[in-house]
């Protein structure tokens, strides 16, 4: 039964028209950044749409929103023209200027039903409208499967399906749809769309040679070389080709090139003397926008050790950059608004924050992700990451409610590969899910095994597969998978987690010492990791440590007071294998209550 339209006061009409709501993507930085520029802009793209477009497409702006506009257009094919003529408004204005002070467009749209007064504009439709935008990308236009059904594929607009879509404070996800000019393709197809970015980018700067040692005169250019190939190998860190950096080698006064040429977020430089075999390498990285240092320091090598797998120079280098840069931004993060920070800021504190383990760091990681993710709505790597917070908020102990955050983890990375199908962190962080939280074990070796075609340089897939080798009491694939995983693994902030999980691999191999090894070496890291003391504990147990093991336990039960040995059996992806029996009989021994 039909409900009748309830009757309006004399004051209030109603109407069905087309809205457009469009606004400045990263406004708030770009602002903070570059305020004036940013107005001016923003004040001749508002005029241009005053006198130019909306007159061309029957339009008419309902309100501004600060830095963005609410337009009104009595049809669809008026409103997706003035988009498309707004955005190439916009794309021609970032002409001349720096990629940080670019500004580009977002723009949702829908046939909405609203009522109207002399003041405004309200109704569900019109917050809906609002929510479509969120759903753009830079230079992009969104519009509902309503306002899509007005339009005429090929000849108004080049059409392409995004799917259902959820929208934040919507209930029901949305049918929604990129447009772009007809006769092209969308403007921002994926894998050549301008996209946030989730990496800050280092550029390392050839090292000058302070000696004079015969034969080693480009010995700082390929000490560059090595340093940029084991950077590249993180998935954190955007590095600059040494094509790129070369030109800038022995200029002191460089920075701001580097920084407005490059669009580089740090640089790397140093200087190295050789003296026979000995190196000698003074290194220093520069926040290339403020030209500050935030690290130096001296290190010493051999010469013929340098171009090997596994020289201990150039890791203590990458360990101490990657230090380094995630201390920064995790100070930026904390002394900043949520709103001012970079999207790479965002991502970067928030894994690092959640892997430290305190409450307030971890609740302020889950706020940092939801905001990375209102801001870049398809982006994949947040969702996966956020799903890893639900994860080890079971798995420390701190959920209410395990069943319903194994559902909003599952829900994330299903979110994510929607987005980005091959993203080898969301395979991998499902296949966590699946493991760890629904016991799934066939469906995550299947997740971990795409994500490793996809990149087989995934650290964390390996070192997850590894894990799962070692619940299933597979040790020697477990201790050679997750060994895999320590040469490959990303930032030094989250290496006490791989240590941790290695732990449980050599404990699966009965490997208890180099399990105990790596375990106490994660817990010079994170003292507060419940998986590691419980790896400990066992691994002691079981060599018959049984004083040191109990007060393993004493600490564990400090940090997660109602552990028992029935509740790891429940939790446990063990438990399903005679590994789990193994482990659940040595926690008793260490004094863990049943």
């Amino acid at each position: 039964m039909r409900l009748p339209l309830i009757e309006l006061p004399p004051a209030l009409t109603r109407n069905t028209k087309v809205l457009l709501v469009m606004d400045v993507v990263e406004s708030v930085r770009i602002m903070e950044q570059d305020q004036d520029g940013f107005v001016r802009r923003w004040q001749r793209l508002v005029e241009h749409a005053e006198q130019q477009v909306l007159p061309l497409h029957g339009g008419r702006i309902v309100k501004s929103l600060g830095d963005g506009l609410m337009l009104e257009f009595a049809s669809a094919q008026g409103a997706v023209k003035a988009a498309f003529s707004l955005h190439h408004f916009s794309r021609q204005a970032n002409s001349g200027l720096p990629p940080e002070h670019q500004t580009h467009l977002r723009i949702g749209g829908h046939l909405a039903s609203f009522v109207t007064d002399q003041h405004d504009i309200y109704g569900t439709d019109v917050n809906l409208t609002s929510r479509v935008s969120t759903l753009a990308g830079p230079g992009e236009t969104i519009v509902t499967a309503d306002l899509r059904d007005q339009l005429a594929p090929v000849l108004d607009a080049d059409i392409e399906d995004l799917g259902e879509c959820y929208l934040k404070h919507v209930k029901e996800p949305v049918r929604a749809y990129r447009v772009g000019p007809a006769g092209h393709a969308s403007i921002l197809l994926r894998g050549n769309a301008i996209q946030l970015n989730l990496r800050p980018t280092i550029a390392v700067i050839p090292f000058s040679m302070r000696s004079n040692e015969s034969g080693h005169e480009l010995l700082g250019e390929a000490l560059a070389d090595e340093v940029i190939a084991a950077l590249s190998r993180t998935s954190e860190l955007h590095v600059i080709s040494r094509l790129s950096t070369t030109v800038f080698r022995d200029r002191q006064d460089a920075i701001p090139d580097i920084h407005t040429h490059l669009g580089a977020t740090y640089i790397l430089s140093g200087s190295c003397r050789s003296a026979g075999t000995r190196l000698a390498l003074f290194a220093e990285l520069i926040e290339a926008k403020t030209g500050h240092i935030i690290w130096a320091d001296s290190l010493k090598g051999e010469v013929h050790g340098l171009f090997g797998s596994d020289d201990e120079l150039i890791a203590r280098l990458i360990a101490s950059i990657s230090s380094a840069v995630i201390v920064k931004e995790v100070s930026r993060a904390r002394s900043n608004s949520l709103p001012n920070l970079e999207a790479y800021t965002l991502l970067l504190s928030s894994a690092a924050m959640m892997h430290r383990l305190s409450a307030s760091d971890f609740e302020h990681a889950r706020q940092m992700l939801t905001t990375l993710i209102d801001r870049a709505p398809r982006e994949a790597v947040p969702r996966a990451w956020l799903a890893k917070w639900h994860v080890m908020r079971v798995s420390q102990g701190w959920s209410e409610n395990p069943h319903k955050d194994a559902m909003l983890a599952l829900d994330s990375t299903k979110r994510a590969l929607d987005e980005d199908p091959s993203c080898s962190l969301a395979l991998t962080i499902d296949g966590l899910v699946h493991a760890n939280l629904l016991k799934k074990h066939d469906t995550a070796l299947l997740r971990y095994d795409d994500a490793l075609a996809e990149n087989p340089n995934e650290s964390l897939a390996w070192l997850l597969r590894g894990t799962l080798h070692a619940f299933k009491g597979e040790g020697e694939e477990a201790v050679r998978e997750t060994e895999t995983a320590l040469s490959l693994s990303p930032l030094d902030p989250l290496k006490y987690y791989f240590d941790s999980l290695a732990a449980t691999a050599a404990m699966s191999a009965r490997q208890y010492e180099r399990s105990i090894f790596l375990a106490r070496r994660s817990l010079r890291a994170n003292r507060t990791h419940a998986s590691t003391l419980r790896a400990l504990a066992i691994s002691q147990a079981e060599l018959g440590q049984l004083d040191e093991a109990r007060d393993t336990t004493a600490h564990l039960l400090r940090i997660e007071p109602g552990f028992t040995v029935t509740k790891f059996i429940e939790a446990s992806p063990s438990s399903l294998y005679d590994f789990g029996s193994r482990c659940a009989a040595a926690l008793r021994r260490a004094g863990v209550p049943d």
